[in-house]
Formats: C-alpha cells, sequence, structure tokens
C-alpha cells in the first residue's frame, strides 16, 4: 500500500505543477498558489492516510467459527 500512497502523492504533485503552468497566463499569481497550495494539501492529506490506514498489516481477530451445514 506504501506503492499507491507514493504513487498517489507523484501524481499529484505533477497535478499540481501542469496546473500553476497552464493557469499562468489566465489568472495572476496569488490565485494560481493558492490553486496549487489547495492541491498540494489534498496530496499530503491523501497520501497519510493511504500511507497510515492502507498498512499490510494483517488482521490479529480469530477467524469466523464457521458452522457446516448438514
Amino acid at each position: 500500500m506504501e506503492i499507491a500512497a507514493i504513487g498517489f502523492v507523484v501524481f499529484l504533485i505533477a497535478v499540481a505543477a501542469v496546473t500553476f503552468f497552464v493557469l499562468k497566463k489566465a489568472i495572476k499569481m496569488a490565485v494560481r498558489a493558492a490553486i496549487v497550495a489547495l492541491i498540494l494539501l489534498i496530496t499530503v492529506v491523501g497520501g497519510i492516510s493511504l500511507w497510515m490506514f492502507g498498512s499490510d498489516k494483517t488482521s490479529e481477530k480469530p477467524p469466523a467459527n464457521v458452522i457446516k451445514s448438514r
């Protein structure tokens, strides 16, 4: 799952860079910076959540009791 978190972060950093350069002539620098900051904030939060909650750790709960039917 760590690979997915890294891939998610790298992808959204690339999206932020492309967004910054595409909006270069359309809007002012402060608005561009705010949009890129928002994308990077989403990237960091999403990457951390994937890394923390999507671990490869196996469950410590015992398996469910299966009652066989006749």
